[in-house]
């Protein structure tokens, strides 16, 4: 498994350094307001930080093991505490408990800002904790699912499925809705009992093609993007697809190439491809609602749809807001100057985006 996730990293350092240039950002006259609110240096986190917001506070961790929840409109600090050592993964919260991973594979729960358990799973995590019904959800790079009770760390079952030669280093998807966890299993979305840990349903959201495991690869992505019960999520360089979770079954899948999640709204979901064209589908039936080529070869964050616009950040630090019903930049914000990681995050009025050089930067469009 080790080899396998080394040449996926070694192919995708190989294509990242062919590149093309990025598209020149044209004059903009801001079309919407925004500004930012607030923000704070955590340092470069080693890790695929991947913030939680909940209950007006955003959960963030740095690569040493600190752990810090914020206040989301003013970034003041409600508390601090310590993983121990390096992380892996994180950060994934209900608003009470509080949990990550450490590159020694152990979960580490907080509850108001104290450890209150950490126990140790067998194999490495990429994939942020999953905290919800007073339980902790934790896939390792296998695709082994290990829920543990939030409250004493008790281990409640273990879920272990077939799996493909190879796996992605990188946030697979973990969700809920109602009262099925929701599991991205290499390209299909899995329905899953929390109480048992046994499958409900199975929906496929792309189906791979290529000549060797590489190719072939197409693990779901996180965090997917809902409405309602609807869930969306892109298929690693094989497609975009969604399924509802309520009948547990697939909706409609849309081959295309890409390595970051997608957004969603009621109308549309939204994405980059592997060249940072960003697409719009039509959410009922996936049908190409627009594109827009304006953002070309950027190096296109995750994307995360709020209100009437769509949210990427770009390799040079650069925040843009699309308006969704036609792909037009309304709204132009910067960083640090180094790339927008991860997938921006909302909570209440304050848009969250996180950079390869530790930067949390709060923003606020109106």
């Amino acid at each position: 498994m080790a080899a396998g996730v080394a040449a996926v990293v070694m192919l995708l350092a190989s294509c990242a350094a062919d590149r093309p240039k990025p598209a020149p950002l044209a004059e903009l006259v801001p079309k919407v307001a925004g500004q930012q609110v607030w923000n704070l240096r955590l340092g470069r986190p080693g890790f695929q930080l991947v913030p939680a917001a909940r209950e007006g506070n955003f959960f963030v961790a740095a690569g040493d093991g600190t752990v810090i929840a914020l206040a989301a409109d003013t970034g003041a600090e409600r508390w601090r505490s310590s993983a121990g050592g390096p992380l892996s993964a994180g950060v994934g919260s209900d608003g009470r408990f509080v949990s990550v991973v450490t590159r020694g594979n152990e979960v580490v729960t907080f509850e108001a800002g104290r450890e209150a358990w950490r126990k140790r799973v067998p194999s490495a995590v990429v994939t942020p904790p999953f905290v919800a019904g007073e339980r902790v959800f934790v896939m390792t790079v296998d695709r082994v699912v290990h829920a543990f009770d939030a409250v004493d760390g008790r281990r409640l079952w273990v879920m272990r499925r077939p799996g493909d030669p190879l796996t992605l280093a990188q946030p697979g998807l973990l969700a809920a809705h109602r009262d099925t966890l929701l599991v991205g299993q290499g390209p299909r979305l899995t329905g899953v009992d929390p109480l048992r840990g046994t499958v409900r349903w199975e929906a496929a959201l792309a189906s791979p093609r290529g000549t060797n495991e590489v190719e072939r690869l197409a693990d779901l992505l996180g965090p997917p993007a809902r409405v309602g019960s609807r869930f969306c999520a892109r298929a690693f360089q094989s497609a975009v697809g969604c399924a509802d979770a309520e009948r547990g079954a697939a909706l409609w899948t849309r081959n295309t190439g890409g390595i970051q999640t997608v957004a969603a709204d009621a109308e549309r979901v939204f994405g980059a491809d592997a060249s940072d064209r960003v697409t719009a589908w039509r959410a009922d039936n996936g049908d190409i609602a627009w594109t827009t080529e304006s953002l070309l070869n950027r190096r296109l964050s995750g994307a995360l749809a709020v209100g009437p616009l769509v949210v990427l950040g770009d390799g040079e630090g650069f925040v843009h807001f699309l308006s969704t019903a036609t792909g037009e930049v309304q709204l132009r914000l910067p960083t640090d100057g180094s790339p927008v990681v991860g997938t921006p995050v909302v909570e209440g009025q304050t848009l969250l985006v996180t950079t390869r050089d530790g930067g949390l930067f709060a923003f606020r469009p109106n």
